[in-house]
């Protein structure tokens, strides 16, 4: 898959050199390039922000240097990528997106900042490929890169080969609508807490049993909006 990000901070995503991410770059399962905004300004500024028609506090993002960007991105590759712009207004980003999205072989990530950027580079953006708003959740953000690195890592591990063992991202949080089982290693006993009997046992069976009636308490308790209509199913 290749990623391209475009930002005004391109040292946030330097962070991606490191962990499994780092490792699926290396081996080229996962191809991110990253790009400053700024070089795609015209004056000696290197300006990417102006105020608001309308009036109203902050600034916001010029258009020309968002469309001399993907304009180089998208001639680059050769394709209709997605582009995912982070919004406070945007969709919900879930694990079931990120699963759909890691079936992509182009992403583009655009990340805003001061007030946001000038809506019609998500017009412009539309005629290149498809444009997804994606929300990490209901709060904000000072700008796009964080939520960026967030879905780019989601999304990223996703992808077959990227993680050792894919067996662990079958019983994963939210991969099947429920939240992950609690997990506990050696020792048995440790400053007076003590491991589930069942997970002693030797017993299979039992153990499947007790981990999916613990996924749906937890779920219960502390993300009911999450629960089917029949949880034992």
């Amino acid at each position: 898959m290749r990623v391209d990000v475009v930002t005004i901070f391109p040292a946030f995503f330097d962070v991606l050199e490191v962990s499994l991410l780092g490792k699926a770059r290396g081996a080229g399962l996962l191809d991110v390039r990253v790009h400053d905004l700024r070089d795609y300004t015209t004056d000696r500024h290197r300006t990417v922000d102006d105020t608001p028609y309308g009036g109203g506090a902050g600034m916001v993002m010029k258009p020309e240097p968002w469309g001399l960007a993907l304009d180089a991105i998208v001639a680059d590759a050769g394709d209709r990528p997605t582009f995912i712009f982070p919004a406070p207004a945007g969709e919900r980003f879930s694990q079931s997106t990120a699963r759909e999205l890691s079936e992509a072989s182009h992403l583009v990530f655009g990340c805003g900042r001061y007030e946001g950027i000038d809506e019609r580079v998500f017009a412009y953006a539309a005629t290149l490929g498809d444009v997804r708003l994606m929300s990490l959740g209901d709060y904000v953000l000072n700008g796009g890169e964080v939520a960026s690195m967030a879905m780019i890592e989601a999304i990223g591990r996703l992808i077959p080969g990227v993680v050792g063992n894919p067996e662990s991202l079958v019983e994963e949080s939210h991969e099947d609508g429920l939240l992950e089982y609690p997990s506990y290693t050696k020792p048995a006993s440790w400053r007076g807490h003590e491991v589930p009997d069942v997970l002693l046992s030797g017993h299979h069976g039992r153990v499947a049993e007790w981990r999916h009636a613990q996924r749906v308490e937890r779920t219960r308790e502390r993300r009911p909006d999450l629960l089917p209509a029949d949880p034992e199913a």
